[in-house]
């Protein structure tokens, strides 16, 4: 039986593929449990520094797999609630960079997971489509939070009103992702971009995840306090001290990664 979720170790980061790609790699149960596993052992390896999230075969991720919806009892606030929600919290909130790979359709809660990883890239051929009003339901897993803020928001209700694809490129050209590219360079792009997250100096870097995770929810008076509080955390590590030392000496830094 195949892995529904595939992850390979590269020098001091990984890479997770959704693994259905019969299915657009749309999610199931099993398919949740198996990457809250994979995250699992990423963020507990001291040695893994990012991560890169992409698709197996045409798709990234069409979101929710339907014929399971429908043979399943369950409510389908039971699913946001159980996986889709922790999910979308635990991409934004991890200590680890996180690079998205779209390579290929981005639909329903693929776009949400996709929006919630650090920095998404996709193949030029790739499209994203809010496809829940052809069934009678409401963007979810973030979508309403993070396409807005994005895009703005007469932009993000006229795709979920309409459900019309949206190309890479323009989604590059509105903001929605950082860039799109050609379809043969999306993962020497996403590997590289990956790899230079992870020599980088990652704790720094989850410090930059939480100031910006804050921003859409304060003020600037307490947004100006947050980044005081973890600037000052950020000088007392040894990525600052490191990175302070190879400027005097014009040297490229080797930061270690460590929040001490």
């Amino acid at each position: 039986m195949n892995e529904l979720i595939q992850t390979r170790a590269q020098d001091g980061w990984r890479t997770i593929v959704l693994n259905r790609p019969e299915r657009l790699n749309a999610f199931t149960e099993p398919m949740h449990e198996e990457l809250a596993a994979g995250l699992d052992a990423a963020e507990a390896d001291p040695d893994c520094r990012a991560l890169l999230l992409t698709g197996s075969g045409r798709g990234f991720c069409a979101g929710q797999d339907l014929e399971e919806a429908r043979a399943n009892t369950r409510p389908l606030g039971y699913r946001l609630e159980r996986h889709y929600n922790p999910l979308v919290r635990r991409l934004r909130r991890s200590r680890l960079p996180i690079v998205c790979a779209i390579n290929g359709v981005a639909a329903g809660a693929g776009v949400s997971i996709a929006l919630a990883c650090d920095i998404v890239l996709a193949a030029r051929s790739a499209q994203f489509i809010q496809a829940f009003a052809a069934i009678g339901l409401v963007p979810d897993a973030g979508g309403t939070f993070m396409m807005p803020r994005l895009i703005g928001e007469a932009r993000a209700r006229a795709l979920a009103l309409l459900g019309e694809p949206l190309p890479a490129e323009q989604a590059a050209a509105w903001g929605l992702i950082w860039r799109c590219c050609d379809d043969d360079r999306l993962m020497p792009e996403a590997e590289a971009l990956t790899a230079r997250l992870a020599s980088g100096p990652t704790a720094t870097l989850g410090l930059m995840k939480r100031a910006f995770a804050a921003s859409p929810h304060g003020s600037l008076d307490s947004q100006l306090d947050l980044e005081r509080d973890l600037q000052a955390e950020a000088a007392s590590g040894a990525d600052y001290a490191e990175g302070m030392l190879a400027f005097q000496e014009k040297r490229p830094p080797r930061f270690s990664g460590a929040s001490r």
